[in-house]
């Protein structure tokens, strides 16, 4: 079992999201957005989470291929950007309803400091984006022996 810490700022924010959609949903159903709108609205899934060595960004981006993302790092700062594209199947007149978002989109995140960037890695596999960053010699936790 792992602990985790409580933010009560994404309980408020999850709050928030719902009564969101309840006052939207009824008047605005999904669909009647114009494509503008709708490319605004997708952010992908993201997890943070650190390991003895490393911390770790795990993106879900479901049908974004490989060749459209892109991860950055720069002054301690790791982005994440990307597009999916539209299915182009199926004639637009011939939806009842249309819920998966397509567009472009960019996360990005502040990383601790003492973070080797050079050593920085990242893997796409089953739709899932792993980026790994290698933590400093300096930051990695050390056990000093008692004699």
């Amino acid at each position: 079992m792992n602990l985790v810490k409580w933010n009560p700022l994404n309980e408020m924010q999850t709050l928030r999201n719902q009564i969101d959609r309840m006052f939207n949903e009824p008047f605005f159903p999904t669909g009647w957005f114009d494509s503008g709108a709708m490319l605004e609205r997708w952010n992908p899934a993201v997890d943070v989470f650190e390991e003895d060595n490393a911390y770790v960004v795990k993106a879900e981006l479901p049908g974004v291929d490989k060749k459209d993302l892109t991860v950055d790092f720069k002054d301690g700062i790791l982005t994440i950007k990307g597009e999916r594209s539209a299915d182009n199947e199926v004639n637009e007149n011939r939806y009842f309803r249309r819920e998966r978002v397509y567009g472009n989109f960019q996360r990005s995140f502040a990383l601790p400091k003492g973070t080797d960037a050079e050593t920085i890695g990242a893997e796409y596999k089953d739709g899932v984006l792993r980026v790994t960053i290698p933590k400093a010699e300096e930051v990695k936790p050390k056990q000093i022996t008692v004699h």
